[in-house]
C-alpha cells in the first residue's frame, strides 16, 4: 500500500507519502522538522471531520472554509491568513491544508505569502488532489471570473495521500480526479503499449455505483493505488525538469486545460467540476490534433471512447458552454500564453506536443469547439 516519493523542484524538496490512513498532527509536526513551532489546519466543511481526526487533542486552530470552486477567492485566502495571525504563527509556522484541489491551492497560496513564506504540508483527500493538485507547487485562486488568475509557485515539502479518505468522496469528485489520471496517462511517453490507460480502464466499475462503498473501494485498491503512484511519478518527473513552466515540458501538463478552463469560466465557475471540464477539453484537444494531422485517428478515437466510458461529456458544443463569444474571450485570456501567443497541447502518437495558436486556423478552432473536427 505505502508508496513514497521524493522530488526536487528547483531546489525545493517535496516528499510524497501514499498511505492507507491519515497521519496524526504529531506525525506531521515530526516530519516537518524542529523548525515548525505552531500549526494551523485548513479544511472545508466536507473535510472538517478528517481534519479533527488529524488534530486529536492538539490545540492548533482549524480554519474551516466553504467547499467548492465558488469559495476559491480572496475572502477565503484572507480567512486562512487571519487564522494564522490570530494563532500567533511566525514565519516558522506550519499551514496544513486538508482537502482536495481547492483547499490545496488556497492553503499553499496563503502559506507562500504569509510573512513572505511559511511552512506547508498538504493532506490530499480527493482523487484530483492526489492525481494533480497537491504535487508540483502551483498555488492560486480565482479572480475576476478567471480560473486561477492569481497564484504562485510554492511546492509543499510534505504531502500525504491517505487512500482511506477517498471512500467519502461524492461521485462528481471521483469523476473529476479520474480525468486528471487519464490526462497523465496520455502524457506518459513510456506507455507505448497503452498499459497505463488499460489499467485506468480497469477502474471503470468503481464509478458504476456511486458513492463508492468502502468494500468496493477495497476491492479495487491495488490498481487504484498503482494508478495514483504512476501518476505521481510521471508528474513529479515532468515538474522536476521544468519547475516553473519556463520551458515546454511542464506546459504539457495543461493537456485539456486550455479548453477546460475556458469552459469553467464561460459556464460560470463552480457549475462544472474541474475534471469534467478537463475531460471535455481533452476531447477538444484530440479534435484539434486530428485537424492538424498530429493526433492519429486511432489514438484520438480510443481516448474519446475511454472518456465516454467513464461518463464524461465529449460532444461539442458543451451544454454548459453558454455564449460562444464568452468562451472565446475566456480562451484568449488563458494565463498560459507565451509572448502573448495562445498555445494548445494535443495528443501525439505517444505523449503529447505543444502547438502554437498561430498554427491553428481560426476556422478549425471554431469547428473543434462547435463540434465538427
Amino acid at each position: 500500500m505505502n508508496r513514497d516519493f521524493t522530488f526536487t523542484f528547483g531546489g525545493a524538496v517535496s516528499c510524497v507519502h501514499i498511505q492507507g490512513d491519515t497521519p496524526s498532527i504529531g506525525d506531521i509536526m515530526d516530519s516537518a522538522g524542529k523548525g515548525a513551532s505552531k500549526a494551523v489546519l485548513v479544511c472545508d466543511t466536507h473535510t472538517a471531520p478528517i481534519a479533527r481526526r488529524i488534530l486529536g487533542d492538539h490545540p492548533a486552530p482549524l480554519c474551516i472554509l466553504q467547499p467548492g470552486e465558488t469559495s476559491k477567492n480572496w475572502a477565503s485566502i484572507e480567512a486562512v491568513l487571519r487564522t494564522g495571525k490570530d494563532a500567533g504563527l511566525a514565519r516558522d509556522g506550519l499551514f496544513i491544508g486538508i482537502g482536495g484541489g481547492v483547499v490545496s491551492d488556497m492553503t499553499a497560496f496563503a502559506a507562500s505569502i504569509y510573512m513572505r513564506g511559511a511552512k506547508l504540508c498538504l493532506v490530499s483527500t480527493s482523487l484530483l488532489g492526489m492525481a494533480d493538485a497537491a504535487l508540483g507547487g502551483k498555488t492560486g485562486f480565482d479572480l475576476f471570473g478567471m480560473k486561477n488568475l492569481a497564484g504562485t509557485f510554492y511546492p509543499a515539502p510534505l504531502i500525504y495521500m491517505p487512500i482511506a479518505a477517498l471512500s467519502s468522496l461524492p461521485g462528481r469528485e471521483w469523476k473529476s480526479g479520474m480525468a486528471e489520471l487519464i490526462k497523465t496517462a496520455v502524457l506518459d511517453n513510456a506507455d507505448e503499449g497503452g498499459a497505463f490507460l488499460a489499467l485506468l480502464a480497469s477502474l471503470k466499475p468503481l464509478l458504476q455505483d456511486l458513492p463508492i462503498s468502502p468494500r468496493v473501494l477495497q476491492g479495487s485498491l491495488e490498481p487504484l493505488v498503482a494508478c495514483i503512484a504512476r501518476s505521481v511519478g510521471i508528474k513529479g518527473r515532468i515538474v522536476e525538469s521544468d519547475p516553473q513552466e519556463t520551458g515546454g515540458e511542464r506546459a504539457l501538463l495543461n493537456l485539456g486545460h486550455t479548453f477546460g478552463h475556458a469552459l469553467e469560466s464561460s459556464a460560470g465557475l463552480g457549475r462544472i467540476s474541474h475534471g469534467e471540464a478537463v475531460a471535455w477539453g481533452m476531447a477538444r484537444a484530440c479534435g484539434l490534433g486530428r485537424g492538424l494531422g498530429i493526433t492519429p485517428k486511432e489514438r484520438g478515437d480510443a481516448l474519446a471512447e475511454l472518456l465516454r466510458a467513464f461518463g464524461y461529456e465529449t460532444a461539442a458544443p458543451h451544454p454548459l458552454m453558454g455564449d460562444p463569444r464568452v468562451f472565446m474571450k475566456a480562451i484568449q485570456g488563458d494565463k498560459k500564453k507565451k509572448a502573448g501567443k495562445l498555445n494548445f497541447v494535443v495528443p501525439a502518437q505517444t505523449g503529447a506536443v505543444m502547438v502554437c495558436g498561430e498554427q491553428v486556423d481560426p476556422g478549425l478552432l471554431a469547428r473543434v469547439i462547435g463540434g465538427v473536427s
